[in-house]
């Protein structure tokens, strides 16, 4: 996958979970504010959100501690954006590898 193309299935993705538009210049920007809107009013569905997109709950506990002044939106979006990045990287590395001859397949 293009990197074009990794940003646009990772705002896919989480447009779907976070009720986002995707392609949006700023989409990064709305994420943050989504997850700041979550935290104030609906602490579980966030929770439950990163819970099914695998955000380790102990690294968002080490990025808040480490970064208490920072904005927790924005920390826990470049969260969930690293781990749909690491997604896609694993995928990648575990598709199988095309250049096996015709003949020596099964």
């Amino acid at each position: 996958m293009k990197p074009n193309n990794d940003i646009l299935f990772i705002q896919e993705n989480l447009a779907a979970e976070f009720g986002l538009a995707p392609g949006d210049a700023a989409w990064k920007e709305q994420l943050a504010a989504k997850i700041d809107e979550l935290i104030v009013s609906d602490f579980p569905k966030l929770v439950n959100s990163l819970y099914r997109l695998d955000v380790s709950e102990e690294a968002v506990k080490q990025v808040l501690k480490q970064y208490p002044n920072r904005n927790a939106g924005e920390l826990i979006a470049g969260l969930v954006i690293d781990r749909m990045l690491k997604k896609i990287e694993s995928r990648q590395e575990s598709r199988p590898n095309s250049a096996i001859p015709d003949d020596e397949k099964w």
